[in-house]
């Protein structure tokens, strides 16, 4: 009809794939718009990789090294739900050897003592703190260590009202955050601010108000961490990044903080899960209001998604895109989480 204009199309996901390396299985599914049956699509794989031909043209996925489709064991079966609008295969795969190629390093197995680090704001890259050498890199005890503390003692809680800091050369791991000791050159890289009142703590007389001394990055205001105690810092691994000193090597420009967020919080997640053999985490403000709650089901998961648009199609000589590596699947952590409401109300709809 004249006059009247359709909404676009939402492009759909044309080749999706998820592998297990500990079930040393996968599958994969191929959307109703890029081939209509299963005979329209043959699966093979290579060196470290998956190739899938469909009408579109043909598709290859690059694996991480050592994992290899078994041939001849992708085959079809039902999509329970999908009402035709998607077929779906699943296969055998062989895993040589766990590779950590795409693994995410932790600041947390970064720091090692008698080590020369520089510490730099993750927002504008700018070298907070200069060839710092610390003589003891130690744990600090899990976060919520005084909530069982009455169970390690039989007489009054010895460490009631005191705060674990670091002595002078010492740096402390938390869960998710350091503990250092600030000296003069810290004036010259980081502000501080007292953090003002929340709405919720000015309306309340009876509930404590906790304010906190905020530190910021002096160059771009982003904030990195609290002033815990006098000459301490405490530095969030989510705002810093932590690099060897070595030779007159100058910070990188700025990362995607995306990119950084996510593999900062997988890494650690996955650190915590295999130390405390937990699967069920809180994120919480530096208040300790819950605001996100995780539960981890899987972390051997290798996945690739490449929208409906990018699948086969003819290129051109002269398309950048003919010249382009083929999409990467990638480690994944799997998720399912809940968000917590402002009224303290979890919500029941589960997402992953």
């Amino acid at each position: 009809m004249a006059g009247v204009e359709r909404p676009a199309k939402t492009p759909g996901v044309g080749v999706f794939l998820e592998l297990r390396e500990k079930l040393q299985s996968g599958l994969l599914i191929v959307g109703k718009d890029v081939a209509r049956s299963p005979a329209d699509v043959a699966v093979t794989g290579g060196d470290s990789s998956l190739h899938i031909r469909t009408p579109r043209g043909e598709q290859s996925l690059t694996l991480p090294a050592g994992v290899t489709l078994e041939q001849g064991s992708c085959i079809p079966t039902p999509a329970e739900g999908a009402r035709g609008e998607e077929l779906h295969y699943r296969m055998r795969i062989n895993v040589a050897r766990s590779s950590d190629e795409d693994a995410y390093d932790s600041v947390m197995e970064t720091l090692r003592a008698k080590e020369t680090y520089c510490f730099s704001c993750q927002g504008c890259m700018t070298r907070l703190l200069e060839d710092r050498v610390f003589k003891r890199v130690l744990p600090l005890p899990n976060g919520n260590w005084n909530a069982i503390v009455d169970d390690w003692c039989c007489h009054p809680d010895p460490f009631a009202n005191k705060k674990l800091l670091p002595r002078a050369e010492d740096c402390l791991l938390g869960d998710t955050f350091l503990l250092l000791p600030r000296d003069d050159s810290c004036d010259q890289t980081l502000t501080e601010e007292v953090s003002p009142v929340g709405a919720e703590d000015s309306q309340d007389p009876k509930k404590p108000c906790r304010r906190h001394t905020l530190i910021s990055c002096k160059s771009c205001s982003s904030v990195l961490g609290e002033a815990v105690a006098p000459g301490t810092l405490k530095l969030y691994i989510t705002q810093v990044v932590v690099e060897a000193a070595v030779g007159d090597r100058k910070p990188e420009a700025s990362l995607n903080r995306s990119v950084f967020l996510e593999g900062t919080i997988a890494a650690r997640l996955l650190e915590l899960s295999n130390s405390l053999s937990t699967f069920h985490f809180s994120v919480q403000t530096p208040d300790g209001k819950a605001f996100l709650l995780l539960w981890l089901l899987n972390s051997d998961s290798i996945i690739a998604s490449v929208p409906e648009m990018c699948v086969g199609g003819e290129r051109s000589a002269s398309s950048p895109a003919l010249h382009s590596p083929s999409p990467r699947a990638a480690r994944a952590l799997k998720l399912l989480y809940v968000v917590c409401s402002d009224t303290g109300i979890l919500q029941r709809e589960w997402r992953t």
